[in-house]
């Protein structure tokens, strides 16, 4: 899903970036689509250091996190380590799928139509933002579809001189829910698969069909809110996916520690009337070690250092 988003670069490393921590690690091959942890460390973070926003300043004191993202490396024995995968914080980053009315009748006019739906989507100029589109399958009306992610340009020089600063080169930065979602690409599936992952101010929901993005969801709600979306997320796939001809929702990879997967299968049964598979790390291939990391600050930097054993 993420090879055609930007240029293919793809250490062995990865950092993921959150509000609360910033986590360094490597992997390892156990096996065909298999990985183990090799290195890895998270540090947490001070409150208000790092304020994920797609808009505004996100790092309130650039020399304290300079001193963090240097210690989590130094613990993680990643010190020597100059290329890196960066997974940012959600809030940061703005997805979605981009759909067209019309078919562009030149090249020029493609650009213009999917820079003003950009533009649209993401409430920026697309001059003031750096985005990846990658064409996936056409709607049930045969209307052409892009998947696009968004980072402003003032947001994204911040994380990025900071990485100079310590002397790294980033050769892929995504989203956290889009380097999540790489846990559940494969091509060989006809079935659908989703992935909910917490944000500060609620939950991205983004639904697979193979190893294409089909939906994508931000919602903002609070925290006593959050079965009810889901739930009516859940009734959105049923009445739109949900008939005899389409592939069934059979899996569901859940990243955020506000969650309880036991709520989440009761919600799914009550919505879908039927039972879904809550992934484990060990389903998806990961094999997470025996010490104290949490497969929510560890998901999407590991995902995005899987891609470099591609």
């Amino acid at each position: 899903m993420l090879e055609n988003l930007t240029q293919p670069n793809y250490p062995k490393a990865a950092l993921g970036l959150e509000q609360t921590s910033v986590t360094a690690l490597a992997l390892q091959k156990e096996g065909r689509g298999r990985f183990g942890i090799k290195q890895a460390a998270t540090v947490e973070l001070p409150t208000n250091l790092l304020v994920p926003s797609f808009t505004e300043r996100n790092v309130a004191n650039a020399n304290e996190m300079l001193v963090l993202l240097e210690e989590a490396v130094t613990n993680a024995g990643l010190r020597k380590q100059k290329r890196w995968s960066v997974s940012l914080p959600s809030n940061t980053a703005r997805t979605a799928i981009l759909t067209l009315e019309t078919e562009p009748s030149s090249k020029n006019e493609l650009e213009e139509i999917l820079d003003w739906k950009s533009e649209q989507t993401f409430g920026v100029p697309s001059g003031e933002m750096r985005i990846s589109r990658r064409k996936i399958k056409a709607d049930k009306t045969s209307k052409a579809r892009y998947f696009a992610t968004a980072v402003k340009l003032s947001v994204i020089d911040e994380y990025e001189t900071l990485f100079e600063r310590l002397g790294w080169r980033a050769g892929l930065i995504m989203p956290r829910a889009v380097s999540e979602a790489n846990w559940l690409v494969d091509a060989r599936s006809k079935s659908d698969s989703l992935l909910i992952s917490s944000q500060a101010d609620g939950f991205v929901a983004l639904l697979l069909r193979g190893d294409e993005p089909n939906v994508v969801r931000s919602v903002t709600c609070t925290e006593s809110e959050t079965d009810d979306e889901i739930y009516r997320l859940l009734m959105f796939y049923r009445d739109r996916f949900g008939d005899a001809n389409e592939s069934s929702l059979d899996k569901l990879l859940v990243v955020g520690r506000n969650f309880a997967p036991a709520r989440l299968k009761e919600i799914a049964d009550e919505a879908l009337g039927k039972t879904l598979a809550i992934l484990r790390p060990e389903d998806v291939g990961l094999s997470m070690p025996a010490q104290t990391l949490s497969f929510d600050d560890i998901a999407a930097p590991a995902g995005l250092a899987a891609l470099g054993w591609n």
